[in-house]
């Protein structure tokens, strides 16, 4: 407001232009000068009122966090328990091949001759001893395995899921049909 008044006091003979122009620019200086600290004062309230009270904040956050590791650990407890499920119905289907093509190594023998049913015992021997080194070992280690598979041979192991896939959807298109 001293502002102001100075130029009324001060006021010299000059073109009417300028004389409304200081008084103007002098009100408009007053008044962003008097609306900054009213505007610095009310922002900083506002912005305390939308914000919790920062201990209230961690108390949350650390409660979060200890959810999202307990739901973790029961998805990764709960996707465990899956594959050694599935681990065990596969060991239990691999060792049932075994059983079934060293029961066929006879019936081979009589037909095909003695070397062929040989042949089809050593293969269920193969079999029977990759269902009990499946068996033996825990489910991590077999995803270890599978990983240094498919490091070692990438080519190998994309044409063995490109059979497999082949293999299940023929399986799945064919048990529509059934049904």
């Amino acid at each position: 407001m001293a502002e102001t008044e100075k130029p009324k006091a001060a006021a010299k003979p000059a073109p009417a232009r300028k004389a409304t122009a200081k008084p103007a620019a002098a009100k408009t200086a007053a008044a962003t000068k008097a609306a900054k600290p009213a505007a610095t004062t009310s922002a900083p309230k506002a912005v305390a009122k939308a914000q919790p009270a920062k201990g209230k904040t961690d108390g949350v956050t650390s409660k979060v966090k200890s959810e999202m590791n307990d739901f973790k650990s029961k998805a990764a407890d709960s996707a465990r328990a899956a594959a050694k499920k599935g681990k065990d119905r596969a060991t239990e289907a691999v060792d049932s091949i075994g059983k079934l093509i060293r029961d066929s190594a006879a019936t081979i023998d009589d037909n095909v001759g003695k070397q062929y049913g040989d042949y089809a015992r050593s293969a269920a021997d193969m079999v029977e001893g990759f269902a009990g080194k499946m068996d033996a070992k825990d489910v991590d280690a077999l995803a270890d395995d599978a990983r240094q598979f498919v490091r070692k041979s990438p080519a190998v192991a994309v044409g063995a899921a490109a059979a497999i896939g082949f293999v299940l959807a023929r399986l799945i298109r064919s048990g529509g049909k059934d049904a």
